[in-house]
């Protein structure tokens, strides 16, 4: 019989990690010890640690936490209807909604100010950039805010006017509505900032053709399941923010049949048909108003942690966090690490951008690289990166989602509802795929690549967080 193997026969081998108690104790007992230069984000500074321990120990949380995952996974988005944004949302002239939290016309970026100045000549405010953007910088009788704060959700710049036509979808289980505008396709579009001729007619193509049809065939199927349709593209090679292709071929199938038979010319008919075919990025129209609807569903229940809302307006990251509402938590955002297009380099580009973010809020995007090796290269990673991304994740998260299923992981549920009280524990940043805007207005895409949120959102958010407990 073999004696059992003693780990006192040969030297032990220590490494420590954290607090310096247990290294020094042992050194004081002549042990050789490798310490490990750790200590969690959160406790650098003895205001932010003090509340992350009033939070973790708010008798709340657990509960309130996992009531708001199951909210999240419960939500089932259907895609209801194509309406103009001024009719449905009573959109007045000159006003506009944008991406990202509140932000002035003296701080906003240059693809911001590019969205606006575009959507002020597409709705003949102002005859040329120059008039645009003096009219916008005086105020003038304009107005812009949030497409959060209208139960919307814009990619990039966001911008929303009241001519522009978007995706409106319903949740069945909250009764909840929200809105996106309608994907333009890539390059020099309105929502990277750029503003030329081409893009001006693009857009009144899309009001005057686009959503026309889009809507009539849209009411003539009848409501669309729209998670049904992003839980297949995630097993399907598509993560759902850079990559869209499997979800937007699904969605013109499921409306051709209406579109064929709307009764509109077959010009037109065949023009959406090819400008939706050819834009492997319309659906993520789609899929941004339905991570809206899973944020809405988890938002405002007392002493839950979990993230409802991330985006940026390209000068500010802001999160929403469920226990403190609609609250914005903001700190300054990073610039994408990517590939570039031809002719342009890291000092074109503008930090991040766009309220996109939401569809990482909702556990998918660069939550789930591990479904989508075949962008790992367009956002600068590798198929082992994307596997260790995703698996980092987890880490961040309460919950999975059975209904964004990864095949890869087994079919493990998409990682879901981030915690704030963890990010700060592990110092883990979500991980975020986006679109690279050009730094100067006009200018339009850049690039694509790879972006985490500012860990001072964090902080602010679990400040928040303390104040409300015993509330």
């Amino acid at each position: 019989m073999n004696e059992p193997a003693s780990v006192l026969r040969t030297p032990p081998a220590v490494i420590t990690a954290g607090v310096d108690l247990l290294a020094q104790t042992l050194r004081d007992q002549a042990v050789d010890v490798v310490p490990v230069d750790f200590t969690p984000p959160a406790f650098d500074d003895p205001a932010v640690a003090d509340a992350l321990a009033t939070v973790l120990a708010d008798p709340r949380r657990a509960q309130a936490n996992a009531e708001a995952v199951r909210r999240m996974s419960d939500v089932r988005a259907m895609i209801v209807d194509v309406v103009r944004a001024g009719d449905e949302l009573g959109m007045r002239e000159g006003e506009f909604f944008h991406a990202g939290p509140p932000i002035t016309w003296e701080r906003a970026s240059g693809p911001m100010r590019g969205g606006l100045i575009g959507a002020m000549i597409f709705e003949g405010l102002a005859a040329d950039a120059e008039e645009a953007e003096r009219r916008l910088a005086a105020g003038d009788g304009l107005t812009w805010s949030p497409c959060h704060d209208h139960d919307a959700v814009g990619p990039m710049a966001g911008i929303v006017s009241p001519s522009m036509y978007l995706f409106k979808l319903r949740d069945t289980s909250t009764g909840n509505t929200a809105y996106c505008s309608l994907n333009e396709g890539l390059g020099k579009v309105l929502r990277y900032g750029a503003y030329n001729d081409e893009v001006i007619a693009r857009l009144r193509w899309m009001a005057d053709v686009l959503g026309p049809v889009l809507q009539a065939a849209v009411r003539a199927t009848g409501p669309i399941d729209a998670t049904a349709i992003v839980g297949q593209m995630v097993q399907m090679g598509d993560e759902g923010h850079n990559r869209n292709r499997a979800g937007t071929l699904m969605l013109l199938r499921e409306i051709l049949p209406a579109l064929v038979s709307s009764g509109f010319p077959s010009a037109d008919i065949a023009e959406v048909c090819r400008f939706v075919g050819a834009n492997d990025h319309f659906f993520l129209n789609v899929v941004m108003p339905t991570g809206k609807l899973m944020g809405m569903a988890a938002s405002g229940i007392p002493g839950s942690s979990v993230v409802t809302v991330m985006c940026r307006n390209g000068t500010d990251f802001g999160i929403q966090v469920s226990g403190t509402g609609d609250r914005w938590f903001t700190g300054p955002a990073g610039t994408p690490v990517g590939l570039f297009l031809a002719g342009y380099g890291e000092d074109d580009a503008n930090p991040d951008i766009g309220d996109s973010a939401i569809t990482e809020t909702m556990g998918i995007g660069g939550m789930v690289m591990a479904t989508a090796p075949a962008i790992v290269r367009l956002v600068g990673g590798a198929v082992p990166d994307a596997l260790e991304t995703t698996a980092r994740m987890y880490e961040i998260t309460e919950g999975e989602n059975p209904a964004f299923a990864v095949p890869i992981l087994e079919f493990r549920g998409a990682p879901t509802g981030i915690d704030v009280t963890r990010v700060l524990r592990t110092g883990i940043l979500p991980q975020i795929n986006t679109g690279m805007a050009g730094r100067v207005a006009g200018t339009g895409q850049v690039g694509a690549g790879l972006v985490n949120p500012p860990r001072e959102c964090f902080t602010a958010a679990v400040l928040a967080l303390a104040e409300r407990v015993g509330r």
